[in-house]
């Protein structure tokens, strides 16, 4: 592989890192009671709370679906660019060049 083709490699990576950042993944809890938006960046963006599923007694179950929906979407992010990290590793024949990723 030459220096053209790897660089042309690490201008695809560096777009679907882009791409990934700017994806939203959202998680749920309580059957969507509590609803969290994370970029790929893994930063929290939205919280949404149904105000019908609770009420003032119930400030410790919302807690604890606020972490799950987190958790939800912080996985679903992960596997996003895990995925994103081995379709580019499995696509390439390159013997081990530090820097590259």
């Amino acid at each position: 592989m030459n220096m053209r083709e790897i660089q042309k490699m690490q201008q695809r990576l560096l777009k679907m890192q882009e791409e990934l950042e700017a994806t939203t993944f959202t998680g749920t809890a309580g059957g969507g009671a509590v609803t969290i938006a994370m970029n790929g960046k893994f930063e929290i963006t939205a919280v949404e709370i149904d105000p019908e599923a609770f009420n003032a007694e119930d400030i410790a179950d919302l807690e604890v679906m606020v972490l799950a929906a987190a958790k939800d979407a912080h996985t679903k992010a992960t596997e996003a660019q895990q995925k994103l990290t081995g379709s580019l590793a499995g696509g390439m024949n390159l013997p081990n060049i530090p820097g590259l990723f």
